[in-house]
């Protein structure tokens, strides 16, 4: 592993899982409080008697339902182990050595780590004050070297969305030589009044792709599957750089159940934006600067407080995401667990 790389792993923030403090909750890893969909748990129980066998290595099944559901060209999706290795695949797809990869910051911690897997250069653009993205500052940092931009949106850890006319206005000003990597990994959750729909950005121009996952919303952290759509001429070189087999059977299986889960999937989501309404409304009433988010997380931009923050709520056994000296990432749990949180928040301001 080179020097960049491990620093660049060294400077992820640790966090000590919940389910190893006794009692705790745990609210850092953005993940959904129950577990997968009914309907689909029935399926991964039942795609699990087959598991003596390796999958299909090319996750046909599931991409060609994907096209389906998506109303694309199966040529135009690819599956892969979550969609974070889909972000590495694309990095190693199109980026030669000293190659520049540009994003926000701070966003989705694992872009830089994924930029030097890839031996480019990793350039971070600020955000804005407010936590989105400045794409504005994003478009003037493309040098002749630029080969990838990450868009996160909404962006992780902040929570903040782009608006479909500033992303449109954006992709505009961006050579085609450059590939724009739409990740959207929160999608589920946006109830925005001009939300961005990355697979037809991404059916409609030759350089961008959308990601997805079945991660987050559809609550199959554990399963590991997501997708890219995107032009053919960049989802087969994406589609190449895969470890085989890494889509296993279950994953395969889940992610078909999950399409055919709509309504139960839209229920869940409605559920947790009401939450996310609800603690943020009362963290705003508290006293704290939030954001707003489109996301299953709440962010709290504490600054150099953030690390006596997150050392106040383990005590209280809530556990958040700490990004030291920036700010603390807050998942939206169920009401109980969201009620703890903000006790534990009201009561670090009281100072009890």
């Amino acid at each position: 592993m080179s020097p960049d790389v491990r620093s660049d792993l060294d400077a992820i923030p640790a966090y000590v899982p919940g389910a190893s403090v006794p009692g705790a909750v745990k609210l850092a890893s953005n993940e959904t409080t129950a577990g997968p969909l009914p309907s689909v748990a029935a399926a991964i129980a039942e795609a699990a008697a087959g598991a003596n066998r390796y999958p299909d290595i090319t996750a046909h099944a599931l991409v060609e339902r994907l096209a389906g559901h998506l109303g694309v060209d199966p040529g135009n999706v690819t599956a892969g182990c979550g969609s974070v290795a889909l972000c590495q695949q694309l990095a190693q797809a199109v980026c030669a050595p000293g190659d520049e990869v540009i994003f926000g910051w701070r966003s989705f911690e694992a872009y830089p780590i994924i930029s030097r897997i890839a031996h480019a250069v990793p350039v971070q653009v600020p955000n804005r004050p407010d936590g989105a993205l400045d794409l504005d500052a994003i478009a003037g940092a493309v040098t002749d070297r630029t080969r990838l931009i990450f868009v996160c949106t909404p962006n992780n850890p902040t929570g903040p969305a782009v608006p479909r006319a500033d992303l449109h206005a954006f992709l505009d000003r961006i050579p085609e030589r450059v590939t724009v990597a739409l990740d959207e990994a929160y999608y589920e959750y946006v109830r925005g009044d001009d939300p961005v729909d990355g697979v037809a950005e991404a059916t409609t121009r030759p350089n961008v792709v959308s990601l997805r996952t079945f991660s987050k919303a559809y609550g199959l952290a554990g399963i590991r599957v997501g997708y890219l759509v995107g032009p053919t001429e960049l989802v087969v070189p994406v589609a190449k750089m895969v470890v085989p087999f890494s889509v296993s059977s279950l994953a395969q299986a889940a992610g078909i159940a999950c399409l055919d889960a709509g309504d139960e999937l839209r229920a869940r989501t409605d559920a947790v934006v009401a939450e996310r309404t609800r603690v943020r409304d009362a963290l705003v009433e508290a006293g704290y600067a939030v954001p707003d988010s489109q996301a299953n997380f709440v962010w709290l931009p504490l600054g150099a407080d953030a690390a006596s923050f997150d050392v106040h709520c383990r005590e209280h056994l809530v556990i958040p995401r700490c990004f030291a000296g920036d700010g603390v990432r807050v998942t939206i749990g169920d009401p109980d667990e969201n009620d703890r949180f903000l006790a534990a928040a009201r009561s670090f301001v009281t100072g009890t």
